[in-house]
């Protein structure tokens, strides 16, 4: 996984770096790098609330924000969440599979996601995500 982060009169700009797709037998899984222009702390509530996952992915109808806690994804499923640090991992296990989004530090004033979806049937693409994560990408920007 490489890539520069970019810059342009020192403002970040986020982007999506990576996607990887792989098939195990009836099992999809997708892996995307995406550099976010926002430090972790900022970008967190994104992945981790209800108000922050329906601005860019999907409305959460249950979210209680602690490891173990339910968790329902419109369109998605429901669950529970079996990974939980906050401001670093936010993970959903799902009827629909499994969606984990871990945050890492980039630089003194970005966050990198590396993200895993893991799901059974043909409804997500790299596409869908690519196009979630440019939505996302657009939410966090700096303003001017």
């Amino acid at each position: 996984m490489t890539g520069k982060t970019g810059s342009k009169a020192g403002a970040r700009t986020g982007r999506v770096e990576q996607g990887i797709s792989q098939t195990h037998g009836n099992t999809h899984i997708l892996h995307f790098l995406v550099r976010l222009p926002r430090p972790m702390e900022k970008v967190w509530p994104a992945l981790a609330t209800e108000v922050g996952l329906a601005a860019w992915y999907t409305p959460a109808d249950v979210l209680e924000p602690r490891l173990g806690g339910a968790v329902a994804l419109r369109g998605v499923g429901a669950g529970r969440i079996t990974a939980w640090d906050v401001d670093r991992v936010a993970e959903y296990t799902v009827e629909g599979g499994r969606v984990r989004f871990h945050l890492e530090r980039d630089g003194e004033d970005g966050a990198a996601l590396r993200f895993t979806h893991e799901f059974q049937d043909e409804r997500e693409s790299e596409q869908r995500w690519r196009a979630r994560f440019e939505r996302l990408i657009e939410l966090l920007e700096p303003g001017p």
